[in-house]
């Protein structure tokens, strides 16, 4: 498979990324939402990241982007501050891989350089391995909101894990 690159994403990384993004919508329930995205939404999406500070990191190997994530505010008011919420998804053929751990960790880092002191996952309950890969990095389960989405005609749990990364 080769080397895995990790850095900050830019404009020519957009196509892999919006590839992985709507294969996750239209594949599983990792997104709450059957609406494919486009290229046009992924570039806007990538502006207002960047104009709130926070980072989107790709992982990359000689085939592309093979995985990403990034964080944003929680919630939007000022309480919320320290804390982010954040989002991997990684290339369908190479789940399992090792590489959402990586782009996880790097978010927890960069969370903590901007002063967070929170990261929350927000995880369909059914999704095992994510939760399974979230608890590995010290994530704890804080809570089950039943029922709370529907997608592929059945409804669905979040779940949302946290790690304190401050003091």
């Amino acid at each position: 498979m080769g080397a895995i690159e990790l850095r900050d994403a830019d404009r020519r990384d957009l196509p892999g990324l919006l590839e992985i993004y709507n294969e996750v919508i239209e594949n599983s329930t990792a997104v709450f939402s059957s609406e494919r995205v486009t290229l046009e939404d992924r570039e806007r999406w990538l502006a207002a990241r960047r104009e709130q500070g926070y980072p989107v990191l790709v992982a990359c190997d000689q085939s592309g982007v093979v995985a990403f994530g990034t964080f944003a505010d929680f919630r939007t008011w000022p309480g919320y501050r320290h804390t982010v919420e954040h989002t991997v998804h990684v290339r369908a053929d190479r789940r399992g891989s090792g590489i959402g751990t990586a782009v996880v960790t790097a978010l927890i880092e960069r969370a903590r350089a901007l002063g967070k002191h929170v990261v929350i996952a927000g995880v369909d309950a059914d999704n095992a391995a994510s939760i399974r890969m979230h608890e590995r990095l010290g994530f704890v389960s804080v809570g089950r909101l039943p029922e709370v989405a529907s997608k592929f005609d059945r409804w669905l749990d979040l779940v949302f894990l946290q790690r304190r990364i401050g003091d």
